[in-house]
């Protein structure tokens, strides 16, 4: 019975968290001039459509990878704010490198993702380098990487280095990928899915194996539940904390990958930012557990597309990102709700323990 309580309280969490989101949202389209009925009606048939679900998948993916590599930190406690800038330099070495050779097909993309992975993991490595050595706050250093691999793309992506310039553009970008280095889509009857669905899926079943399944994952586990208790079992903080930073950098330069080798085939200016802070957001929603995140990623995904119908209509498509914001409010208000009501059930059922036995008969 205590299980099962246990378990509603975590199935009633995320559903009250998003019907005050849907109310919320309902008031702010009535205060801007809509009918919140008939709009959230369009929106949710909109996103139901076989075309759009495809494309909600599509722009799930990078969500998804970026709420897996925020969410190996956060087991350790470590809050890598620097996704953004490890998946944007990942990203850049990769186009670089990729245009660069000629290789069949599966050594070409196998090659563009081992170098995403490299680039990503050195660059969180320096900010758990920093940390373990010489006791950096990593939100502080993760931040100030992103400015810092902002200016070392921007640096290389001169036209005078990497960068091309094309005839009647202002967009800077590196020379283009060939085919063999492109990922091919996964055909459905509504449009194709994008073929680094199949690594996203593996990461996150990779990540679910080591955490669960392995030393190291329990060590993780350990140390984010207690530090001082873990350390004095015999854990060694300061070297797992380097490897959790160095992992949670790996899988984050892997999340400009279904851009790069999808659809762009090449890094320029426009390639897109701000994914890392979406990933934060996404681990958040899906409390850290890969099944939760590819939840969260594909919620936030749905939203964002099914923000289209708000255009149509007329109404700022800002309603989503106030939909967005509440969600993730919620759940967090949410979920310490219930930690602290299963906190108050289990005292009082060591309490009514420890009264049994006192009063057992000697």
């Amino acid at each position: 019975m205590a299980r099962l309580r246990s378990a509603g309280l975590l199935l009633v969490a995320p559903a009250a968290a998003l019907a005050l989101a849907v109310f919320v949202a309902a008031v702010t389209l009535a205060l801007a001039g809509a009918d919140p009925a008939s709009t959230l009606r369009d929106a949710l048939a909109y996103g139901l459509r076989p075309t759009t679900l495809v494309a909600v998948v599509n722009k799930a993916i990078p969500y998804y990878l970026a709420g897996i590599a925020a969410a190996v930190g956060f087991h350790l406690r470590l809050f890598n704010i620097g996704i953004d800038g490890q998946y944007r330099l990942a990203a850049f070495a990769a186009a670089v490198i990729g245009a660069s050779v000629a290789l069949p097909a599966p050594l070409h993309i196998a090659l563009i993702v081992v170098v995403a992975l490299l680039v990503g993991w050195g660059w969180a490595a320096i900010a758990g380098l920093l940390y373990v050595r010489r006791g950096v706050n990593v939100v502080i250093s993760t931040i100030m990487f992103n400015a810092v691999a902002t200016g070392l793309i921007a640096y290389l992506l001169a036209p005078a280095r990497f960068g091309r310039l094309a005839p009647g553009s202002n967009n800077v970008t590196t020379a283009t990928i060939p085919a063999s280095g492109w990922i091919p889509g996964i055909p459905t009857a509504a449009g194709d899915l994008n073929g680094l669905l199949v690594l996203a899926v593996a990461i996150g079943a990779g990540y679910w194996f080591v955490l669960t399944r392995t030393t190291i994952g329990f060590e993780v586990r350990a140390m984010g539940h207690s530090w001082r208790a873990a350390t004095v079992a015999g854990i060694r903080g300061p070297r797992l904390a380097l490897l959790t930073m160095a992992a949670s950098g790996a899988i984050a330069g892997l999340v400009g990958l279904p851009q790069l080798l999808g659809a762009s085939h090449r890094f320029g200016l426009d390639f897109p930012a701000g994914l890392g802070f979406t990933g934060l957001a996404v681990a958040i929603l899906g409390r850290n557990h890969p099944v939760g995140v590819a939840i969260g990623a594909f919620l936030w995904a749905f939203l964002e597309r099914s923000a289209q119908v708000l255009d149509l209509a007329g109404i700022s498509k800002e309603v989503v990102t106030i939909l967005q914001a509440v969600i993730v409010l919620s759940i967090v208000v949410a979920y310490e709700f219930v930690r602290r009501v299963r906190a108050r059930q289990e005292r009082t059922h060591v309490a009514a323990a420890a009264a049994a036995v006192e009063g057992a008969p000697a």
